[in-house]
């Protein structure tokens, strides 16, 4: 049961105002909120094309679409889903589009794009993708009330029709990680009911409300439900990003990575170089934002959308070795503008940043308790 795109699946109640995020209160549609974004849910109607619209359409293009597919029917990389379903688009509002572009999805690929987070996005800009997105299909019409359910029917159906696709609140699937704090805080009950329900035209998960009785859908929104622990706190810390040196060990040993398909090194392989204080360059690929929150150890920050910050990186045979998050195509496209001028020794880690976390090898940054990420 696939449901909910991952870059707006857990939804945000944050709204945006004045330059700095505010937490909203309450749940009603995909996302309630104090204010409402400039334009309104449906200020941007199907097929519109104007300034705003213009300018979402490079910025999507610059900052979205290496994983949502240029067209944003998603599945570029790493499931990333379709942004412009009928289905979607219908009945998220723009503060959950706006909030969840600024805000991101913690320990996923989709990185917390707004300024305010430390990404390269101001409001307005945000705001502008989602005028593009918003040009592409019907405007906003807040969910349908849903009557109540069940918790414990709703585990039981949830077992049987969602968890191989979805995962549960120890293991994640392949589509969206409906147990995630974040998104099950401030998903919208109505929304959630309306996404099983209708499902997404032209992605795996189809439209149960043929399949299931309401109720049964209404015991599985109960069921989401308690795993809910609260709101989380929105990130509103406008920071200087600051770094170590390009160059790990300067005066160490060159590692011996032993590549496979010519282009991939286990995290094992460079963990295990770290340790024997090799000579290399590790370039994080994600937005600066996610750098910022936690990365490897010793990492530098170039953004995939941002590749001059390649010109700080010495060409002179030093292992440089790229991750991300998805995990390959961000630091896939560090990579490949490394070997287009003539890197010689150039990798990406196999199993990316979210693997690298899971088995506690070292990481730092705003949210890692201690340097070596113990």
């Amino acid at each position: 049961m696939r449901f909910l795109p991952r870059i707006l699946a857990r939804t945000f109640l944050v709204v945006l105002l004045a330059g700095a995020v505010v937490v909203g209160a309450g749940r009603t549609g995909a996302a309630a909120a104090e204010t409402e974004p400039s334009g309104g849910p449906a200020a941007a109607q199907g097929g519109a094309t104007g300034p705003h619209e213009a300018s979402g359409a490079a910025l999507y293009t610059k900052y979205c679409a290496l994983c949502h597919g240029p067209d944003a029917k998603g599945y570029a990389a790493d499931n990333a889903p379709s942004l412009i379903t009928p289905q979607f688009l219908s009945a998220a509002d723009d503060s959950f589009l706006v909030n969840s572009i600024a805000l991101g999805r913690p320990d996923t690929a989709m990185a917390a794009y707004g300024a305010q987070s430390g990404g390269p996005l101001s409001t307005d800009q945000i705001q502008d993708i989602v005028a593009f997105l918003r040009s592409h299909g019907p405007a906003y019409q807040a969910p349908q009330k849903h009557p109540s359910g069940s918790p414990k029917g709703g585990a039981k159906t949830y077992s049987e029709t969602c968890a191989q696709c979805h995962g549960d609140r120890r293991t994640r699937g392949n589509a969206v990680h409906l147990a995630n704090p974040t998104f099950i805080g401030l998903a919208g009950d109505d929304f959630l009911y309306d996404s099983i329900s209708r499902g997404r035209d032209g992605t795996p998960m189809k439209a149960y409300g043929k399949e299931l009785e309401p109720e049964q859908i209404a015991d599985v929104v109960a069921y989401l439900r308690t795993w809910s622990v609260g709101a989380p706190q929105a990130l509103v810390r406008p920071r200087e990003t600051v770094e170590g040196p390009v160059v790990l060990n300067p005066s160490g040993k060159s590692p011996d990575f032993s590549l496979h398909d010519d282009r991939f090194v286990p995290a094992a392989d460079v963990k295990r170089a770290l340790e024997e204080k090799r000579r290399m360059v590790i370039i994080d690929a994600r937005v600066s934002s996610d750098w910022d929150r936690e990365h490897i150890t010793g990492a530098i920050s170039v953004p995939y959308y941002s590749l001059d910050g390649l010109n700080r990186v010495p060409n002179d045979g030093t292992w440089v070795i790229a991750y991300c998050a998805c995990p390959h195509h961000a630091s896939g496209v560090v990579v490949d503008e490394l070997r287009k001028r003539g890197y010689a020794h150039t990798a990406v880690i196999d199993e990316g940043v979210l693997v690298w976390k899971e088995r506690g090898y070292p990481m730092t940054g705003t949210e890692i308790n201690s340097p070596d990420g113990k």
